[in-house]
């Protein structure tokens, strides 16, 4: 798992550090940097693969603006700097510097930092010795071999900023432009009929998982890839000898937790992703115990995650005795820049009631509301 991420530079994020869990939720005021934290992750993962083209980032989540202002605007002089981010797991790291001269048409250019030059001459070597390559030659694939051996302690590949929309959940024939799911929920009908396929014990997770709904009996997946094929579900409450509803009947909570289990159940989506806004359409118990299931899939799945949410109801889902959650409030200090604090539990007399997250956030406690009001 990605152990701390270091951030400069980028957008409203001028200096940043913060070491990350399996769970961690960003909690903040409209506006504070949220989001510009999981695109900075997006960035180096994308620089990791040798991506960093306009349309890869979009695909991957990330809102691109022109160069000057993917730098942060504090002072004139930032927008010629460059943006520098890194990320450390298992006791290695590795940076990306990321240059732009801000001219039209100007691209991204990468300066990864991976290691010592006596590292490359050691891969170079092994990997002669293996017969992997050869003496006479040199090709773009053996420095590519040597930043995939490096980068490979790193869960970033692949990395993806989820916002899903009720429209293209709806959708059966919207084009996914990353498999298995975009970032918007696009392809989420084509996984699960590959899962229903090759994979019941995917589809019985999730049918268990969503059993969160107290109207829900079953879920019925078509065979085949026909164009207007839907998703039915069964509300246990209807006549039985009524057909399932199709998921373009749906209320939009259940649809919502049906993407966000399948995201986390699949061993086909990122190992390290990010979700903004998890609380979108979800009742506030909902959204309590979502996250923790969230926890206990997140584990048997190997997945990390990055959240962001304005629901208090959210944070009652976490344990932070558990080092493996963790909660961050996101704001801006006096001059604009963003800034990250980590939340510990809130201390609790022996003889008093403990005080909830969502009421110790509500009542001021945490951080993270608004003061211009």
């Amino acid at each position: 798992m990605i152990e701390q991420i270091s951030i400069k530079n980028y957008k409203s994020v001028k200096s940043l550090e913060m070491k990350l869990g399996r769970i961690n939720v960003l909690i903040g005021e409209n506006g504070c940097g949220k989001t510009n934290i999981l695109e900075a992750v997006g960035l180096v993962s994308a620089a990791a693969e040798g991506k960093l083209d306009n349309e890869f980032l979009i695909n991957r989540g990330i809102r691109v603006s022109k160069p000057v202002f993917m730098r942060s605007a504090f002072e004139a002089s930032s927008a010629g700097k460059p943006i520098a981010i890194s990320i450390s797991a298992d006791g290695v790291s590795f940076e990306s510097i990321l240059e732009n001269d801000n001219e039209p048409y100007s691209k991204w250019k990468n300066r990864m930092k991976l290691g010592k030059v006596s590292d490359v001459l050691k891969y170079l070597e092994e990997s002669k010795e293996k017969g992997e390559i050869q003496d006479d030659e040199v090709t773009p694939e053996i420095f590519r071999g040597f930043i995939d051996k490096r980068t490979e302690p790193f869960n970033t590949k692949g990395y993806m900023i989820y916002s899903p929309e009720i429209s293209a959940l709806r959708s059966s024939e919207r084009e996914v432009s990353t498999e298995p799911l975009g970032t918007k929920g696009e392809g989420l009908l084509k996984l699960l009929k590959v899962y229903n396929v090759k994979n019941h014990e995917k589809i019985n997770q999730i049918k268990k998982e969503l059993g969160l709904i107290d109207w829900f009996e079953d879920m019925d997946i078509p065979e085949g890839v026909s164009e207007g094929d839907s998703i039915r579900m069964r509300d246990r409450y209807i006549d039985e000898n009524l057909p399932f509803f199709s998921h373009k009947d749906l209320n939009e909570g259940i649809l919502f937790l049906l993407f966000y289990i399948t995201l986390f159940v699949s061993r086909e989506t990122p190992s390290f992703f990010a979700i903004d806004n998890i609380d979108a359409s979800l009742n506030p118990g909902l959204c309590t115990e979502l996250i923790r299931r969230i926890r206990v899939l997140a584990e048997k799945y190997d997945k990390q995650v990055i959240l962001t949410s304005h629901n208090p109801a959210v944070l009652d889902g976490l344990n932070l005795n558990d080092h493996t959650q963790k909660l961050f409030v996101v704001s801006r200090n006096k001059i604009g820049h963003t800034r990250i604090r980590e939340v510990t539990k809130p201390f609790t007399a022996m003889d008093e009631e403990p005080v909830k997250l969502s009421e110790a956030f509500l009542g001021g406690m945490l951080g993270g509301l608004p003061k211009s009001f």
